[in-house]
């Protein structure tokens, strides 16, 4: 279901990736260049779903303008909380939520960014991550 990251040989940054999102099109995440993203592990079936996709909405609602982007990457990886396919997640969100941020592709595989040696961003840890607007 997911796809590995398309990038250059070399990556020194996040926006140096074009992932897919919840209904396959490419997303290169150097449009984001100037924002500051909160990259967040998400799952339909957690404890904290509803908790968190409320909270995530007020965030995006209050910051959007103000350059946060908020991008969602489902993944059942940990717990199997997030069965679903695409097209399930997306009008779970979309439905109960009505989230308006952006729903990547499901992590299947583990995606790791990463800046020179140092490893700053991985979908493999139930984790959410702020990339500042910077490069």
């Amino acid at each position: 279901m997911s796809t590995e990251p398309s990038n250059s040989k070399d990556p020194k940054s996040v926006y140096d990736f074009t992932l897919k999102d919840g209904m396959g099109n490419d997303v290169d995440l150097a449009t984001y260049k100037g924002k500051v993203l909160l990259i967040v592990n998400v799952a339909s079936k957690c404890g904290m779903t509803n908790s968190n996709y409320v909270g995530l909405n007020q965030l995006y609602d209050k910051y959007k303008l103000k350059g946060l982007e908020i991008l969602a990457f489902p993944s059942n990886q940990f717990g199997e909380e997030e069965p679903g396919t695409n097209d399930q997640i997306l009008d779970f969100v979309c439905t109960h939520f009505k989230s308006e941020f952006p729903i990547f592709d499901k992590v299947i595989q583990h995606i790791i960014f990463k800046l020179e040696t140092l490893v700053f961003l991985t979908c493999s840890l139930p984790s959410s991550y702020f990339v500042d607007g910077e490069d």
